[in-house]
């Protein structure tokens, strides 16, 4: 298998507990899309009782289409590290920040 290796911001919180990728308050999918062009929602969670065995790998944000916060470059987030948690039951961005 090909792999890529290239540097990227983290999730370093993810308060959604009822994501599947989510373990003791981390997310463990590899990385996660943030946004559908207009809310910061987290476009990778996924509603589920059974939670991933990959507890060791660490989220990154892969891409981010809100082209309204001040850390999306190009359509990729260019701030060091992303909290994830609920806004009005939705998993959300919670670094957004407006430009």
């Amino acid at each position: 298998m090909d792999k890529l290796c290239f540097e990227m911001p983290i999730v370093s919180e993810c308060k959604v507990s009822e994501c599947a990728y989510n373990v003791s308050s981390n997310c463990h999918a590899r990385a996660i899309t943030i946004g559908d062009g207009i809310r910061p929602g987290c476009d990778t969670f996924l509603k589920g009782s059974r939670h991933t065995r990959k507890a060791g790998q660490v989220a990154g944000i892969g891409a981010c289409k809100i082209s309204g916060c001040k850390f999306n470059e190009d359509f990729e987030c260019q701030t060091d590290s992303v909290r994830v948690g609920t806004v009005q039951n939705q998993a959300n961005c919670m670094t957004f920040s407006a430009r």
